[in-house]
């Protein structure tokens, strides 16, 4: 039986050929190592990102505060609630220049300007004076809720102040709107963009809401 042998130049090819697939077969290999460590770091990059510009809100287990903290200050105008009854519904009427108006929030009195107080942390939105209404504050707080703080005598806070829950925005005033009322302080509620009653709102947690 005749022996054949291969020649030379068809072995350093076959050779060749094998060194070039394992160098392929090992750069392959590299590079899908690499491009997971790359997704890796991505992933870590995004969720460093999402957690650590999170903007906090308010704490779930905070209450929303009166306004004031006088003992001696009552309600002494309602919110008009369209399912009240009528005698509820009449004290929740203002009257200004032959106009029957419902009342969007609450008035309080009782004592010459008083402390008025901040519900809730927030920053302060806008500060103005009305010729109807007085001095009025809007404060934005988080969890889409806002407040209006009307007929102040005086102010003790300016636009893009941020404020802690409880601290003092003014002094309670008079309004032309409500002359009756005296010194008192119009306060309205507003939770994601609807006014509410505030007085089903205090002392309630921020996430009963």
């Amino acid at each position: 039986m005749t022996e054949r042998r291969l020649k030379k130049s068809v072995l350093y090819g076959i050779y060749s050929i094998g060194v070039i697939a394992l160098v392929g077969t090992i750069y392959l290999i590299e590079s899908s190592l690499s491009t997971g460590n790359l997704e890796d770091d991505k992933y870590t990059y995004v969720s460093k990102t999402i957690f650590s510009d999170s903007i906090p809100v308010i704490a779930s287990d905070v209450k929303i505060i009166r306004p004031y903290s006088d003992p001696e200050i009552k309600l002494v105008k309602s919110y008009y609630d369209y399912q009240a009854d009528e005698e509820s519904q009449r004290n929740a009427i203002i009257f200004h220049e032959n106009t029957y108006m419902q009342s969007s929030g609450v008035a309080y009195g009782g004592k010459e300007n008083f402390e008025v107080k901040s519900v809730l942390d927030g920053t302060v939105v806008d500060v103005k004076e009305d010729q109807l209404l007085g001095k009025i504050v809007e404060v934005k707080h988080s969890n889409d809720i806002i407040t209006v703080y009307q007929s102040l005598s005086e102010v003790t806070v300016k636009k893009d102040d941020v404020i802690k829950q409880g601290d003092m925005i003014g002094k309670s005033g008079t309004s032309n709107i409500s002359a009756e009322l005296g010194n008192h302080l119009y306060f309205e509620l507003i939770i994601k963009g609807t006014t509410v009653n505030p007085e089903e709102y205090f002392d309630k947690l921020i996430k009963e809401i």
